[in-house]
């Protein structure tokens, strides 16, 4: 495996990918069930598993809330365009956002904008003064809101077929 922060696409086995699928799906399985899963016995699954986190390619695990069930009632994205590319400016926008704790996802895109946000909101005000604190923050231009309706697909992670 390679170091954490190297850019280049860690070599996985068959071995390595059946333990990250199965992670993927549940990450509080036991090592014993992963280990059987992944056809290995469990202290080399576990070895294993530490070298996966080690190298960075599990990054960390986490309990997938209901957002409407904690009362925030609305996800929307936010597409938004600054006034200059620099990377002061842009470092700056991510710094600004990262404060927010509404906003679940930050993006930098090419197309159409900047940044795509993912954004939780308690309700429609909720909503509105977050999308006024996006437009009036200093260097955004413009800011496009996207509610969502519904969502009928959320995956974690990365296909391993």
């Amino acid at each position: 495996m390679k170091p954490p922060n190297s850019d280049t696409p860690i070599l996985l086995d068959a071995i390595d990918r059946r333990i990250l699928s199965s992670l993927q799906e549940d990450g509080r399985m036991t090592n014993v069930d992963l280990s059987k899963r992944a056809g290995i016995s469990a202290p080399p699954c576990l070895r294993r598993v530490r070298a996966l986190e080690e190298a960075g390619v599990i990054r960390g695990y986490h309990a997938d809330t209901d957002p409407q069930k904690l009362g925030w009632e609305i996800t929307f994205f936010a597409i938004v365009g600054l006034e200059s590319q620099k990377e002061a400016v842009l470092s700056a926008f991510e710094q600004l956002v990262g404060g927010w704790s509404e906003v679940r996802e930050c993006h930098m895109i090419r197309g159409g904008g900047d940044f795509l946000l993912k954004l939780v909101a308690r309700d429609t005000a909720h909503e509105n003064q977050l999308t006024q604190k996006l437009t009036g923050s200093p260097t955004v231009s413009r800011v496009q809101t996207l509610q969502t309706i519904r969502t009928s697909r959320s995956l974690a992670g990365v296909p391993f077929a």
